[in-house]
């Protein structure tokens, strides 16, 4: 019975996943995203009574998977910090650049419905807290080591290669469109060593 509930629950999840994403809580329909999960629309809300319990699902679980194992990467005291920043920015970049529509999507539901704004708070306290804790705690010794600048913090540095790493994905459409010449692959791989070059000469000490 739980397998069952389980394997029904995640059927819904993953078809409100890419309704929302296509076309935003506004335009969303449950009676599709039943249909898609292969559900009777009273199923899906006997799982999830409303659409907003919905929603508030799926945009949370996006939250947390943007900040999924990185922690675990800065827990890992035995790599230097410069190596544990190139992992973390590899593993972010590849996920931004799986889930293109993500980024998109929360910024689009947060500017629609400011009221989301609380949520997103809630959001990053539970999953992004614990990350920037780990991280400035290695940076912290990183810097008293002299492996990195000391004038940086975890959180300017996350701002960094937030705004680095999700770019690429909100210009895709553009470049795809209007300046397209080796392809999106080529383009993403490129933009992931750019970014990496940019971070990491930032976190570097400059001999005088």
């Amino acid at each position: 019975m739980t397998k069952h509930r389980n394997n029904k629950e995640h059927a819904i999840l993953e078809a409100a996943r890419q309704e929302f994403l296509e076309k935003g809580y506004d335009g969303a329909r449950t009676t599709s995203i039943a249909r898609n999960a292969g559900v009777t629309h009273a199923m899906l809300h006997y799982y999830f009574k409303t659409k907003e319990d919905l929603f508030c699902s799926i945009f949370v679980d996006f939250i947390a998977q943007i900040g999924k194992n990185l922690t675990s990467l800065f827990e890992d005291s035995q790599k230097p910090f410069v190596e544990l920043i190139e992992n973390a920015m590899s593993m972010h970049f590849d996920f931004i650049s799986e889930n293109p529509k993500v980024p998109l999507f929360i910024i689009r539901e947060i500017w629609s419905r400011p009221e989301r704004i609380e949520m997103l708070r809630q959001s990053i306290s539970s999953t992004v807290g614990g990350l920037l804790a780990s991280a400035q705690q290695a940076m912290d010794v990183a810097k008293n080591n002299g492996e990195i600048n000391s004038d940086i913090d975890a959180i300017t540095l996350f701002i960094d290669i937030l705004a680095l790493n999700v770019f690429p994905s909100l210009f895709l459409p553009i470049y795809n469109t209007a300046l397209s010449q080796d392809g999106e692959k080529p383009f993403l791989e490129k933009r992931k060593q750019e970014n990496l070059k940019l971070i990491l000469n930032r976190l570097t000490p400059q001999s005088k």
